[in-house]
Order: structure tokens, then sequence, then C-alpha cells
């Protein structure tokens, strides 16, 4: 076959492997052609039967190629599977990793490259790269550090600490003190419900125990503890105690829920505001015949009236001081530093309410003394100690539900209550008629303001 040519051979030219045998290649003449001399041979890929060919400007390019994939057939190389173009693709690839190799001292195979490609490409959202995929990965994944889940818990709870501290201009500190230990219990409870576990171990599970063990809480408190966790996290990631990309916050036990909104707000009477203010001034008589000497409530005085006939919130009452009560006419001033909303506001005294406070005149500094809890347990002390049933946020509800039955203008009690005519008008609104708005505020001592003894200046 060696010194054949063009004209001696007759198209197709079929080859044999060493001349005999089964017919593996065919040459065709295409005249007219570029590349007129087309080598055609067949081949199994996967066990399955497929075509391959290759054209040539001469007929001894392509005897001579055809030689060798009549060579490679007969003797059931692999070669002979790829067509010219893949066979490049191949050399180009490894060419491609032996400069990899070069570049990093890593050796990886052809087929190792290619299946690493196509494992990973099919885990990405169709339509999306591989580029694309690791670029959004090392945007979002820092660099990890192990820290048990007890040991920053206390450390994030010492940040909001410092949150605690008022400011050198005198600002109201950003978290109250009272707030802060509750929290911190809070924080503390959902450290030692996992320990052993480091920040990013937690799952989505853990968050889920931890919510499932407070299912019989109200959702307005359930709802606060989830807000807590939230920022722990959002602290944890700013930290790189937990990666960006932790997906903690898509657990559904984390998501809100809506408020115990019933429309159930409850109301004092006006004849339980008296027992409770006329109890509250009285002081103690002393015991008699080896008797337990009766409590002494006079402490609680100011803030409930502050409450009931101002409208105050019992944090914004125990911020006042007594100058704040008295250093404007007729009014008193609830500071930015000391308002909820961080926003002035001044309220007028109605008649009651200056009568009530008028034996305090003459005292200085904070009109509460004790802690949010302390508040709550002696005002509990001394209901049961009138039998007055205790009412949720009883004393502001039922200023708010008074005033706007009595002047029925919810923008003049919304602004006097620092809330929105919204708030009124929904949630106050046919709570109590004219008659017992006006009878709340008609509660006036019954004795003399005057007749109150001081022991000394700052003690009642």
């Amino acid at each position: 076959m060696g010194g054949e040519t063009d004209t001696d051979v007759k198209f197709p030219k079929r080859l044999r492997y060493r001349g005999k045998g089964k017919v593996l290649a065919t040459i065709y003449k295409r005249p007219g052609q570029p590349q007129p001399y087309r080598l055609y041979w067949r081949c199994r890929v996967d066990g399955k039967p497929r075509s391959r060919f290759s054209d040539f400007p001469t007929y001894s390019a392509a005897k001579a190629k055809g030689e060798t994939v009549v060579g490679e057939l007969a003797k059931g190389a692999q070669a002979a599977r790829l067509s010219p173009g893949q066979a490049t693709d191949a050399l180009a690839a490894l060419e491609r990793l032996q400069r990899y190799y070069e570049a990093t001292g890593r050796r990886v195979s052809l087929l190792g490259a290619v299946s690493e490609f196509a494992e990973v490409s099919a885990k990405l959202p169709r339509g999306r790269t591989l580029h694309e995929g690791i670029d959004g990965f090392l945007a979002n994944v820092v660099d990890v550090k192990r820290m048990d889940l007890g040991e920053a818990m206390k450390e994030f709870i010492e940040t909001r600490r410092l949150k605690t501290v008022p400011s050198k201009e005198g600002r109201r500190p950003r978290i109250s003190a009272d707030h802060h230990y509750n929290t911190s219990l809070w924080l503390k409870e959902f450290a030692d419900t996992f320990p052993g576990h480091a920040v990013c171990d937690l799952k989505k599970e853990h968050v889920a125990l931890y919510m499932k063990q407070h299912g019989k809480l109200g959702a307005k408190t359930r709802n606060e503890r989830r807000a807590l966790v939230k920022m722990f996290l959002a602290w944890a990631v700013e930290r790189d105690y937990l990666s960006k990309a932790h997906r903690l916050y898509e657990a559904s036990e984390l998501a809100m829920e809506p408020g115990d909104d019933d429309g159930e707000i409850e109301c004092y009477t006006a004849g339980d505001l008296r027992a409770i203010l006329e109890r509250a001034s009285q002081a103690p008589a002393a015991p008699k015949n080896g008797d337990e000497p009766a409590e002494d409530y006079r402490h609680l005085l100011p803030v409930i009236a502050l409450a009931g006939l101002a409208g105050l919130r019992l944090k914004e009452a125990m911020r006042l001081s007594f100058e704040d009560i008295f250093k404007r006419p007729d009014h008193i001033e609830v500071g930015k530093t000391k308002s909820k909303t961080r926003s002035r506001r001044l309220i007028p005294v109605c008649p009651a309410l200056a009568a009530w406070l008028e034996p305090y005149r003459q005292k200085t500094g904070a009109i509460w003394g004790k802690s949010y809890d302390m508040f709550h347990i002696d005002f509990a002390a001394l209901r049961g100690a009138v039998e007055v049933e205790p009412k949720h946020n009883g004393l502001r509800h039922s200023f708010i539900s008074a005033h706007f039955a009595a002047y029925n203008d919810e923008g003049l009690t919304a602004a006097q209550a620092g809330n929105s005519p919204d708030m009124i008008h929904h949630h106050y609104k046919g709570l109590l008629t004219k008659a017992e708005g006006e009878a709340w505020f008609a509660v006036t001592p019954k004795r003399p303001a005057n007749v109150i003894q001081l022991s000394n200046k700052n003690a009642i």
C-alpha cells in the first residue's frame, strides 16, 4: 500500500488491518471540496457504536491517518474513539493541567478534573456557572472561629452590659439595667440548653428545641425571645463565630408570631383606684399587743398616681425625679431621655393627680429607688391588702380608657399617653362610658393632703 497514489485508487478505499480481515476504515473522495479526502471509521463508545470522520487535503495524508486508526482499532486502543475535535480538546486539557501542576504542585488527572467539575456543577442552580458558585461561596464564608456557646454568650452579655452605662452627656442608657438583667437570664438559658456546643454547631433543630420549651408563653414573650436570639446570631456573625451563610434565620420557629391581640384590655374601676391610692397614702399605725407592724406602701403612691392619673408608662414614671413633676406649673415634664419613645412631652396635671402628689412637693431626687421587679412585688402586696384583682398593665390601660371616654378625642388622649391616635381608637374605644371616665378622674384624697409627716426630706 506504501506506493499507492490517488490515480491508482478506486474510491471508496477500504482499509483492513495489515490488508486482511474486516474493513475497519474507509476513505472517500469528494471532488470540489477544499479537503476532498474523508476518512471514515466506526468505534464503540460506552458500549454504543459511534461514527467518526476526519477530512484531509491529500490522499496520502488521509491514508497515513487511516493506517493509524486501523491499527488502533485492531488493538483496542482508546484514541480511535476520539473525533479530531475531541482529540484536540483532550491535548489542550492535558496541557492546562500540566500548567496547573507547575503553578500549585497539585497533580490532577484529566478524569479527576472533569469528574469534580461535573459533580460540583450539578449542585448549582440551573443557569449558574461554577465561577458564580465559587464567587458566592467566597463572599459569604469566612474563617469561622470555633467558640464555645456558653463563653460566646458571656461575651455577648457583657457587650450589652456596657450599653446600660449612661453617656457622659447624661443621656439615658441604650438598655436599662432591669432589661439587661432579665434578657441576660434568657440568653444564659439558651446557652445552657446546648452544653458542649460551639456557636458554629448550631442548627435549625437547636432553635426549634429552644422555642418548643417556651410553647406555653404568650406570643409577645416568645417574640421577645426570638428577637434576642436573632440579635445574638447577628453578633456572632460579626465576631466570626458563625458563618454569614448559617441559614438559622430560616427556621420556622424564629418567625415572629401575630401578637396576643384579642381585644381584651382590663381596667380598674374608680373604686379600685381609690382603694389603692388611699391605702398607699396611709402611714402605718404602731403595732399593738405584739402584732406584726402594718406594711408601709407610701413609696408606691407617686408611681401609681402618675401611671393611673397621668398615663405614664411604669418605666417612664420610675425614671422621673420629683423635680420633673413640680418644676413646670400644672404640667409634668417627660424628657426625651426618660420617655420610652425618646421624644419629649408635657403632660397636663389633672386636679386629682395634683392632690395626690401635693404631699411630695418638697421632696427631691428619684421617684423610685428600687428595681422594676420590686415595684410589681410591692404593688401586688398592696392590691392584696385592699382586695383588688390584678389587671395586666391596668393603671395605664385604665387611664387611657378613662381619658378617651371622658374627652372623646383620640388625638388628645394619644398626645398625653405618648402613642398614636390609631392605637387609641383601635384598642381603647368603647371600653368605658363617659360617666366611668369622669369618675376615674374624680378620685381625690378624702382628707387634706398636708397631713402626711415626713421623717426626713427624702423618706416617706
